[in-house]
């Protein structure tokens, strides 16, 4: 799998201070999607529930030594799948040299994932405004893959009111932010209707993290 950057400089776009879009970043998906379907087979995607007990509209799993849990007991990150009560799946290889090779050209070349966090948007599907905030190492950045349908991605800063950037993510996108864009606000606007050739009715979202 070629996950070489087009050489093309306006397929890269420096959205903040330590943060980039790189347009097109996936030239070959197919390894990508068998390694994503062999991982929700084994986690199952599914609609977790919040701490105030409503149901979230994008359904997730995880993969690597952790995974990202939400319940009623709040947020956090585990070693178990609580659905399978076994193990998270592996992170495949294919998923690792993704998540490195796109944090090095952004300038974060130790960049060790532990957590792939998989997000399946439906249409009408959206992420509120949030900050990525349950990682202990903070030095490490967020490596966030779009696959399927376009979506608007929301870039703000660090305050939730401050100025937020609108950026439509399409597939084979890739977002990387750290440094001193690690802790702002960003969120997907509800899933408008379409279908892509590959993923059909659906988007799907790899974000990959340093959780400890």
């Amino acid at each position: 799998m070629t996950l070489d950057l087009f050489e093309d400089k306006e397929a890269i776009i420096n959205i903040a201070p330590g943060a980039y879009l790189y347009r097109k970043f996936i030239k070959d998906d197919r390894a990508l999607m068998g390694a994503l379907n062999s991982v929700t087979e084994r986690s199952p995607l599914r609609h977790m529930v919040t701490a105030r007990g409503f149901r979230m509209s994008v359904a997730m799993t995880s993969c690597g030594e952790r995974g990202w849990i939400s319940d009623r007991k709040g947020y956090r990150y585990d070693a178990m799948d609580p659905e399978t009560a076994q193990p998270w799946p592996e992170m495949p290889p294919v998923f690792m040299q993704l998540a490195q090779q796109a944090a090095a050209e952004a300038g974060y070349s130790s960049f060790m994932p532990d957590a792939c966090l998989i997000n399946r948007y439906e249409i009408g599907a959206k992420l509120s405004l949030h900050q990525d905030k349950d990682e202990k190492d903070m030095r490490a950045p967020v490596v966030s893959v779009s696959l399927g349908l376009p979506a608007t991605f929301i870039f703000g800063g660090l305050e939730r009111e401050s100025p937020k950037q609108k950026f439509t993510l399409e597939h084979g996108d890739v977002v990387v932010w750290g440094g001193p864009s690690r802790l702002v606000y960003h969120g997907i606007l509800p899933l408008k209707a379409g279908v892509h050739p590959l993923l059909g009715n659906i988007r799907i979202n790899l974000t990959f993290r340093k959780t400890k």
